[in-house]
């Protein structure tokens, strides 16, 4: 059922209707473990922090629900995003139960607390499907990642990842991506750090713009019907997270269905209780983080 909304929902500033995205399946579910972080960085889209609660961390018995219904909807992929999921205490119970169903993604900042808990890890080794760890490198050069993140947490990072490759899970890396970038010098200096550490130079590299902290405002075009039909196709629509996923959040003790990754900061993006009501719903491409899917597809998904 569609929910009531406000006229920003809808229209634009100059009063044309807004763009949207029409769900037409369920590859794949997201799960917010919570905003609290081990790290405080000062560009984090979700404003996560050491005891940071805007967001609570979630147990098991709260993604079970979640989880059968997933099973049911055909879901490709179950991935996970923080904060930092390693201070979930009942993380590896939950990707023991998620990995039964469906390949399984974790975001993490590959630093202390994923060391303090990589012997939980083997367990998964041996799950019916496969699960991968993306860890946070901002930059290749230490000076610049730790900049963001704080001193020595390059290393970490860096650390983090060979614990992992080690224990034979695939990886990946999120990094920031710069509006004037050479991206092909940039993935070329990734290769050389990766080389360096024993890490395959090939490690998939997941690019983000900057996405401003929780609530913040960003001066963006609006995108409207006719920028989502003349500078898009239907098949490239398909491919926006929300057309094809969805993420669980647990706020107020209550756990939600939000329209994607990148807008739990905006309650008009609360799509329900449930994933069957949620995928009843069409996305509004309201928020400026969306702009951000329009103008360079960007995409937290490894589908």
């Amino acid at each position: 059922m569609e929910r009531i909304r406000s006229r920003d929902w809808y229209q634009t500033p100059e009063g044309e209707p807004r763009g949207y995205i029409r769900p037409h399946a369920l590859r794949e579910l997201w799960f917010h473990t919570g905003t609290a972080c081990n790290l405080s960085c000062p560009f984090c889209l979700e404003g996560s922090a050491p005891g940071d609660d805007r967001l609570q961390i979630v147990r098991l018995a709260d993604v079970e629900p979640f989880l059968r219904e997933a099973r049911e909807l055909g879901v490709e992929r179950i991935s996970f995003t923080g904060g930092e999921p390693f201070l979930a205490k009942d993380l590896v119970r939950i990707l023991l139960a998620a990995s039964d169903i469906a390949p399984c993604l974790v975001l993490t900042n590959g630093t202390d607390a994923l060391h303090a808990r990589a012997q939980q890890l083997e367990p998964l080794r041996h799950s019916r499907h496969p699960v991968s760890f993306r860890v946070s490198i901002d930059y290749p050069d230490q000076e610049t990642h730790d900049a963001g993140r704080g001193e020595g947490n390059f290393q970490n990072a860096l650390d983090g990842l060979r614990i992992l490759h080690a224990e034979g899970f695939h990886i990946s890396i999120a990094r920031q991506m710069q509006p004037d970038e050479d991206r092909d010098a940039v993935e070329a200096a990734y290769a050389r750090l990766l080389q360096a550490n024993g890490l395959p130079a090939d490690t998939r590299l997941v690019a983000f713009p900057d996405f401003l902290p929780p609530g913040a405002s960003a001066d963006v075009p609006a995108v409207s019907q006719h920028c989502m039909t003349a500078f898009q196709t239907e098949e490239s629509r398909r491919a926006f997270m929300c057309a094809f996923s969805k993420m669980v959040v647990k706020q107020h003790d209550r756990m939600r269905v939000y329209a994607c990754t990148l807008v739990d900061d905006d309650a008009e993006y609360d799509l329900g209780g449930t994933l069957r009501e949620a995928m009843e719903q069409q996305i509004s491409m309201k928020h400026h983080r969306c702009f951000s899917c329009f103008r360079y597809g960007a995409s937290c998904s490894e589908i």
